[in-house]
């Protein structure tokens, strides 16, 4: 900190950046526009140096010169980035992640597995500020399988009650289903007391990490999970509809048959048999020819992250939100600007979420100051500084930037309609 105490003054988040030891990782991935704030990594992560280099190379190498044979090491691609992001960024044994389709197909195929594995229980359990997609796709599976969707009133800026969740779960539960980090507050749930409650009524837990992997520590063999699914492109850096992954804890895996039967999920796949016999292994969740373009990236990204270590890009998420609710509250909350996220650094994610009438005109406004954030139903703005390669300067910047502009109402000259995209 350079003897310098007062967060107010940048050059407190001057010295955060002299000290910080990912700060060489900024220059891994690409700044187009060095001016430009960008605290929107929660949705989509800035793109890696590697990535492109590593696409042109499968592009003329792997597809342009070895064509059909290069499927001999494709095939294996799926588990192989699986292996890597689940060993190095989500605290899973080797042989219990694949990279599959979406988020929401891998959902509907873990959920329907598990519903599946407990015929004689009809109960879904989730709660109603779970992320929109999981919740469209449960009370889709509900009415497939005539089941009853139990959803779990949940504080939208204070996350998930246990109590409330406790109370919820009894023995006609099947599967809970919930997100690790609140993608519009940022709470954070229990990984482990969670699972606990699921547990001790014989359900299993099937968790969203779509915005926790990479930037919050995700140990699931630690905490007894048996079902996850994230997506790839917001703290991966994977790109713009990245392939999901999916987890199944491994004694799980021959027991559990999920809904879409494809050729990648095969036994013997080249033999092309007439019957469906899935693979003993993670395989058996896989279904039609997976997109290998799109794998590469995942690969570059998480290999990215796994260097940074997750442990040492969580401590920074904490760090810079900190820093950002403490100016915050200094700065904004007299101009009505309020820190909804949980204050503990424990139970909140790495972006952080303030509340204000106007926070999508707002939101509006700060991309034409140049600090491109995004805006979430009701009335949400959200910074997410990924610690991959955000400064502390950045958050204090955009800070400064955030509070003139509402001193000076210039956002009200903005559009108070969102458009389709926030």
């Amino acid at each position: 900190m350079v003897g310098v105490s007062d967060h107010t003054e940048r050059r407190y988040a001057q010295g955060l950046d002299d000290a910080d030891v990912l700060a060489g990782f900024r220059d891994r991935v690409v700044i187009a526009d060095p001016e430009q704030i960008y605290l929107d990594g929660n949705s989509l992560g800035r793109l890696p140096a590697t990535t492109a280099t590593r696409l042109q190379a499968a592009v003329t190498g792997d597809w342009g010169r070895g064509l059909v044979g290069s499927w001999q090491g494709w095939v294996e691609q799926a588990t192989r980035v699986g292996d890597l992001i689940g060993t190095e960024l989500l605290g899973a044994a080797a042989g219990e992640v694949a990279v599959s389709d979406s988020t929401s197909v891998n959902l509907y195929k873990l959920a329907a597995a598990a519903l599946g594995a407990h015929p004689d229980r009809r109960v879904i359990v989730t709660d109603d500020d779970n992320f929109p997609t999981d919740r469209y796709v449960l009370a889709g599976l509900a009415e497939q399988r005539g089941c009853e969707l139990r959803v779990v009133h949940s504080d939208i800026d204070g996350g998930l009650d246990s109590d409330d969740l406790s109370a919820a779960i009894d023995d006609d539960v099947a599967l809970v289903t919930l997100s690790h980090v609140a993608y519009r507050s940022g709470a954070r749930i229990d990984l482990a007391a969670c699972g606990e409650l699921a547990h001790a009524h014989g359900a299993l837990v099937l968790w969203d990490l779509s915005h926790s992997a990479g930037s919050v520590s995700v140990e699931l063999s630690a905490t007894g999970a048996d079902l996850a699914v994230g997506c790839t492109y917001k703290y991966l850096c994977a790109g713009p509809g990245a392939p999901a992954f999916l987890y199944v804890r491994s004694d799980l895996q021959a027991a559990l048959r999920q809904p879409i039967w494809g050729w990648f999920g095969q036994s013997a796949q080249f033999e092309m048999g007439a019957g469906y016999d899935p693979h003993p292994s993670i395989r058996r969740f896989g279904v039609g020819t997976p997109s290998v373009l799109a794998t590469y990236a995942v690969e570059e990204g998480a290999r990215l992250i796994a260097e940074a270590g997750v442990d040492r890009l969580a401590a920074k998420g904490a760090a810079l939100t900190t820093l950002a609710i403490e100016l915050a509250d200094e700065w904004l909350a007299p101009l009505g600007l309020r820190v909804v996220t949980p204050r503990d650094p424990g139970r909140r994610g790495a972006h952080i979420t303030l509340q204000h009438p106007a926070a999508w005109q707002i939101c509006q406004a700060l991309v034409h100051d140049g600090v491109v954030a995004d805006y979430r139903t009701p009335q949400r703005l959200r910074l997410g500084p990924a610690p991959l390669y955000t400064r502390f300067v950045d958050v204090y910047d955009a800070i400064v930037r955030l509070r003139e502009l509402v001193a000076s109402g210039r956002h009200a000259r903005y559009d108070a309609e969102p458009t389709r995209v926030t």
